[in-house]
């Protein structure tokens, strides 16, 4: 532990005080497994306990989210909180293994957790559970088990729904970042042990460790339907099991963010929401910009809930929101412009319905248009202009110019606007279609158009149109037979210009985002039985304010080597083949190689992830993703390489994996995966 002379720099503010940090304890489970843990603790505790912050996530606190951890952490301890960073089951330097996402043992291991912090003497007995992305999964659903001393939640860039709303499937589609997830989990699971902190068991225990490891891309592909997989830990299966409040927090350019505006509109418990710009980081840090004061938004939350202050959280509107202005349709956004508002209520009475009828000569208007059925049948590369599914604030990761994926859609355009219209909430397209196929998905795309023609997109979705009745039980299609749905686009919060155009884009593909269907579909849309629904937000809607970012105290970090990220899309009018390429270097997110200063410990991240097909054949697609990932110190260096690759015919998915890890250059062990599995109407 620091000595107290030794503390952390003090953040500028109305009541910091020193904190001491405790680099590694263990925390030991009911079974005998030790968890490993990083604590903060303010000054004093030991004499006047506090509530706690806990962190609970496999992303390895010693070396993994180590340089996100000690600002947000440290923030919360100089503000009167003990804070507490654990490594799930198998992940990090804790005991066991990680055998999948959000077990029954992870949740289990959780309430063992809490309710060791709630015990110890530094605690006065209420906690409070905080997450981004997996632990802002595992907090709603550790909230639904109703630990005694869990008074209060904040999750981050998270969802209530494992399947529709996770990096898996979307809309009953399969997202080809199932392939990017299982790979990078793999890399992620194969790092050591540290020898620093278990000593000389490390090896042994690592070995043992890659010798467990499950081929996880293969684990969710094998469940392609919402059936009791997926349920579990879908805390929209009930909502009421949530006892504790929740403060809900996401981003447009995130992939989780539905489900920010259908969790405060469905808990009975206190609840509020915030939507901002951000990609998948937490918003002191937030891009694109501009990040807020994230930090102190928390500390109002937790001082309300866990120290019983009146902070005024509960007088703020139950969500407040970020619409944003039109911007040119380019891949690397830092910035974007637009305005805070805030609502009282959600769903709310101050969004007023606007209708948009499809016409057949190709409009989109407030009136119906000629009648006329269309057909679409989309080349198997429509979407190279679709970006990330999930923003992370990288270079080139955004949707550029749909002009280059709209000569692949059916495409129906309202007159220029002449006045501003601003859309916050769920666009609803309501369509007629039928299919020549019995496997058949609608790639719909709402995009901005500029006076000069360029088409910043502003949401979209897919669906698998199988699962127009439900998720759980899809059914094929009738070939030829027409048929009514409705389906959701992904929540956006948006302001189209007067002088701009609003264009809908009707497709059958969406490479490189999700797999394709088994045969080529033409899909056939009657335009008068067709309309969009959209949620207007009135121009006079008041604009609201928030902090600015604050940070506790930086991890002392040395860059020694770039990072590097770069996209390309490629066509060879020869062969006929399309290839869509992502390579970063250095840092898999681009940062570069890192060295933790504290510890000495140094981290590098390759990846390369090509996908390729024809336009002509949605059996030719291929996907192959390549990893390197090291780290060490002087004397101790390890690496593991992964590759993992996937192809499909009419009736399977054919997966392949490989892993080797090395120790000081000599591989040590080696394993390898050949998954089949059937398609399910996917």
């Amino acid at each position: 532990m620091i000595s107290p002379s030794e503390s952390l720099p003090l953040m500028s503010g109305p009541v910091p005080v020193p904190v001491t940090v405790e680099e590694h304890l263990w925390i030991e489970m009911p079974d005998g497994c030790r968890l490993g843990a990083r604590l903060w603790l303010p000054e004093g505790a030991l004499e006047t306990p506090v509530p706690a912050i806990l962190e609970y996530i496999p992303y390895r606190k010693r070396d993994g989210t180590r340089g996100r951890d000690e600002p947000m952490h440290g923030y919360y301890a100089q503000h009167g909180y003990a804070a507490i960073r654990v490594d799930m089951r198998g992940s990090g330097e804790s005991d066991g293994y990680l055998a999948d996402e959000y077990l029954p043992l992870e949740q289990d291991d959780a309430l063992a957790v809490i309710a060791w912090i709630a015990a110890q003497p530094w605690c006065n007995g209420k906690v409070g559970m905080q997450g981004k992305s997996w632990s802002g999964f595992n907090s709603l659903q550790v909230a639904a088990r109703r630990p005694e001393a869990l008074k209060a939640v904040i999750t981050t860039f998270f969802t209530d729904n494992r399947y529709t709303d996770d990096i898996h499937y979307m809309g009953g589609c399969l997202l080809n970042d199932n392939l990017w997830w299982g790979g990078i989990m793999l890399a992620y699971q194969a790092r050591p042990l540290d020898p620093a902190i278990v000593g000389e068991g490390w090896r042994e225990a690592w070995l043992d460790r890659l010798a467990h490891m499950p081929f996880f891309p293969a684990l969710w592909l094998a469940h392609q339907r919402y059936d009791a997989y997926w349920q579990h830990g879908s805390v929209c299966t009930d909502y009421g099991a949530i006892a504790c409040p929740v403060l809900a927090v996401g981003g447009w350019a995130d992939s989780y963010t539905n489900a920010v505006p259908r969790l405060i509109a469905n808990l009975a418990v206190p609840s509020r929401g915030i939507i901002g710009p951000w990609g998948h980081i937490y918003p002191h840090d937030g891009v694109p910009g501009p990040a807020i004061g994230f930090l102190q938004e928390a500390v109002r939350w937790w001082d309300h809930w866990l120290k019983g202050e009146d902070t005024g959280v509960m007088d703020d509107p139950k969500l407040r929101a970020y619409v944003e202005d039109a911007v040119r349709p380019e891949g690397t956004r830092t910035m974007m412009p637009g305005r805070w508002v805030g609502l009282d209520q959600w769903p709310s009475d101050e969004l007023a319905p606007r209708v948009l009828h499809l016409g057949g000569e190709g409009r989109l208007a407030d009136a119906p248009g000629k009648p006329g059925v269309l057909s679409i049948c989309s080349p198997q590369s429509h979407g190279r202009a679709g970006g990330e599914w999930m923003g992370a604030g990288c270079a080139g990761e955004h949707a550029t110019d749909q002009r280059l994926d709209d000569g692949g859609a059916l495409v129906f355009e309202t007159d220029v606007l002449d006045a501003p219209l601003s859309v916050l909430g769920t666009v609803r397209a309501h369509l007629r279609l039928s299919a020549d196929q019995p496997v058949a998905h609608c790639v719909l795309r709402l995009s901005d158009v500029a006076p000069d023609g360029t088409a910043t997109r502003v949401t979209y979705q897919v669906f698998n149109l199988t699962h127009r009745h439900s998720h759980e039980n899809p059914e094929p299609l009738v070939p030829g037979e027409a048929f009514d749905v409705a389906i959701d686009l992904n929540v956006c919060g948006h302001r189209f210009p007067a002088g701009h155009r609003m264009r809908l884009a009707v497709a059958t593909t969406y490479w490189p985002l999700i797999w394709p269907t088994p045969a080529r579909v033409t899909l056939a849309l009657d335009a008068a039985a067709s309309r969009l629904e959209l949620p207007v937000l009135p121009e006079d809607h008041p604009t609201i304010t928030m902090l600015p970012p604050a940070h506790g105290p930086r991890t002392p970090i040395t860059q020694i080597g770039e990072g590097t990220v770069a996209r390309t899309s490629t066509v060879d009018h020869v062969t006929g083949l399309q290839t869509y390429v992502t390579e970063a270097a250095g840092g898999v997110f681009g940062e570069g190689i890192l060295r933790f200063d504290e510890t000495g410990t140094e981290i590098a991240h390759d990846l390369r992830r090509e996908l390729t097909i024809h336009d002509d054949d949605p059996l030719s697609a291929r996907y192959v993703l390549t990893q390197t990932i090291a780290m060490g110190r002087e004397g101790w260096r390890t690496r593991a390489d992964v590759r993992v690759a996937m192809r499909s015919d009419a009736t399977h998915f054919h997966l392949e994996g490989e892993l080797v890890a090395y120790e000081n250059d000599e591989p040590v062990a080696q394993r390898e995966w050949v998954e089949t599995i059937a398609r399910d109407m996917m």
